[in-house]
């Protein structure tokens, strides 16, 4: 079964080589240590990759869950957790529809994931599983692409990216009433003759007004503790990128 980024999975650490994850997540658990309220250090990595992620939450002593709904993605996670050896439990599942054998204390949703769902109604269902699964006083924290980003950096742009791996050709198309990106992967990869193998991927992202997000977590029973710019405590700018919302499950 075909559950989407298979063809991306192959080439996509070699494209993110430019995120600093053990910054990243140093920034995560701060947030996460300021405001969690539960006693646990059960952590969710929804929607974990390949893992990078999940390892450094691990290293920063969480008991990881990583949860993806694409098995090219988690292969590749299992390769980090047999070389470094930690204790991470991985699990393909659908976002959507996460059912966990207990609560967790926090989740974390990076990388413009939750930008990533068909529509703002699946945003809004994956809320609802993140409150269904923490434990109250827990913490739900997770970054998304602005509107902003979407009409001024990506737009209908072309990059180009030449790595060790893979030559990449990355296409948008941007549609304004929807704040809508449709990207075109094509990768090509240097066989043993010399010649090039051609693989494509298609994703698409929505972004949303800070406003209907933030509406969205409070109707989903999570309370918003703090929207931020980028990976800072500083408020939400016109040109952010990129937003983090900090959220908590209210204590019985």
């Amino acid at each position: 079964m075909d559950t989407g980024y298979e063809v991306f999975s192959q080439y996509y650490d070699g494209l993110t080589e430019n995120v600093n994850y053990a910054e990243r997540a140093a920034y995560f658990d701060g947030l996460i240590r300021r405001h969690k309220r539960s006693e646990g250090v059960v952590l969710l990595d929804l929607a974990c990759g390949t893992g990078s992620m999940s390892e450094e939450m691990a290293g920063l002593g969480y008991d990881v869950i990583g949860v993806d709904f694409s098995y090219g993605m988690l292969s590749r996670a299992m390769e980090k957790k047999m070389e470094s050896g930690l204790p991470i439990q991985y699990v393909c599942q659908d976002m959507r529809e996460i059912e966990l054998y207990g609560t967790v204390d926090a989740v974390i949703c990076t990388l413009d994931s939750l930008n990533h769902l068909d529509s703002f109604a699946d945003v809004e269902t994956v809320f609802r599983k993140v409150a269904e699964n923490l434990e109250p006083g827990g913490v739900f924290i997770f970054d998304m692409n602005t509107p902003y980003k979407h009409r001024e950096v990506l737009g209908s742009q072309i990059y180009i990216y030449d790595t060790e791996t893979v030559y990449c050709v990355w296409e948008n198309r941007y549609e304004p009433e929807q704040h809508t990106v449709h990207i075109r992967l094509d990768f090509f990869e240097q066989t043993e003759d010399g010649s090039y193998f051609r693989s494509g991927e298609e994703i698409t992202e929505h972004a949303y007004e800070p406003q209907q997000v933030a509406e969205a977590l409070e109707r989903a029973g999570l309370t918003v503790m703090g929207c931020y710019h980028a990976d800072t405590e500083e408020p939400l700018r016109d040109d952010s990128q990129r937003m983090i919302f900090v959220t908590g499950k209210q204590e019985d």
